[in-house]
């Protein structure tokens, strides 16, 4: 859980809403993209969206402070107590004027600011379904290279909806790959196709999280939907089909963090299966010495891999130059770090670069 910096620095707080009114723009929410240039012209004019987040002004980009913040609003929106905001957000039927969602939420913010503190001072807990369509040919390659069941530790796993990927439906055209009956189904996101043909096995879904969240409980769930942005009805159908599924595929998510989490499950080589260590858009929110000890863990239970105890590390994290995001799969034995996608940020489309 990040905390308040502690530091007041107006113009870095702006600089990061305009970021994120961008990557909104970019990643087709209008609707966020407007409200936020609203949220930047009332923090320069000293308004209540300044009273709110003034104290998290200090925080860099990646501490999400804009997300954690339309995520708190979203989440009044979803459980009734903001009914006036409520008629301007397409997520509860709402006709997604986002001027007019502005003025409410200003008057929001002057009356209930403060009912927004218990959830800034948390990141966001998006665990964006769409990312398995990229993850998914990574398992797929392993299973395939390997030929034994996987065996899946997630790192920042949220409410661990990645860890059910296999009861997920992906569809190519020619080739497909999960349950056809299953409510998350993804169609002709891909340019290149993964191995769907490979054949994999799940023998062990696990996962840790500082901050984990139960998919199946209403608590949950209202956590989870307000992180997704309102006006974006596909991700909230992904969501809602995951949700489905969490409530009858189990997976065990521990309240830990990830370097002593992964200290614990790799201490030992596992025969039988192929160990799998997996995460998606989590390392900006591992400190500099833990990124280190989780990278330190996996390389050096890498070196104790064998032929019948292989471990993998699969990654969806940013490029280099943040234009998207990248599937990396390093494998021991040998230890070789590959390619496999590019993918945008909420996981479509997907570019297969893998042969």
């Amino acid at each position: 859980m990040r905390v308040p910096s502690g530091s007041v620095d107006r113009a870095n707080l702006v600089a990061c809403l305009q970021r994120q009114a961008r990557g909104c723009g970019l990643l087709g929410s209008p609707f966020y993209e407007t409200v936020l240039g609203h949220l930047i012209g009332d923090v320069v004019a000293d308004g209540p969206t300044w009273d709110v987040l003034q104290q998290y002004s200090g925080e860099p980009f990646d501490a999400a402070v804009a997300l954690r913040f339309l995520g708190a609003v979203h989440r009044l929106v979803l459980d009734g107590r903001a009914p006036a905001l409520a008629r301007h957000y397409p997520s509860v039927g709402g006709d997604g004027d986002p001027d007019a969602a502005w003025a409410n939420l200003r008057a929001l913010l002057l009356s209930h600011g403060a009912a927004l503190a218990a959830y800034l001072e948390r990141p966001p807990q998006t665990n964006e379904v769409a990312r398995t369509a990229a993850l998914v040919g990574g398992f797929l390659t392993l299973a395939r290279e390997r030929a034994l069941p996987l065996r899946l530790l997630e790192i920042g796993a949220s409410a661990g909806l990645h860890l059910r990927f296999d009861r997920y439906r992906y569809d190519a055209g020619d080739l497909a790959f999960g349950d056809p009956a299953s409510p998350v189904h993804f169609v002709g996101l891909w340019d290149g196709t993964p191995p769907f043909d490979a054949t994999c096995t799940v023998a062990f879904r696990a996962g840790c999280d500082v901050d984990p969240v139960d998919p199946t409980t209403e608590e949950g769930r209202l956590t989870l939907t307000s992180y997704v942005w309102p006006d974006q009805k596909e991700r909230l159908a992904d969501l809602g089909g995951a949700l489905e599924v969490a409530a009858r595929v189990p997976a065990n998510i521990a309240r830990a963090a990830a370097p002593e989490w992964l200290g614990q499950n790799l201490a030992q080589p596992m025969t039988g299966v192929a160990t799998v260590v997996f995460h998606s858009i989590v390392w900006q929110y591992l400190s500099a010495a833990d990124r280190e000890r989780v990278r330190r863990t996996i390389e050096e239970a890498g070196i104790r891999a064998t032929a019948g105890a292989p471990l993998a590390w699969l990654r969806f994290e940013p490029s280099a130059d943040r234009a998207c995001a990248e599937v990396r799969l390093r494998s021991w034995p040998g230890g070789e770090d590959r390619l496999l996608a590019r993918a945008g940020y909420h996981g479509r489309p997907v570019q297969w670069l893998a042969a």
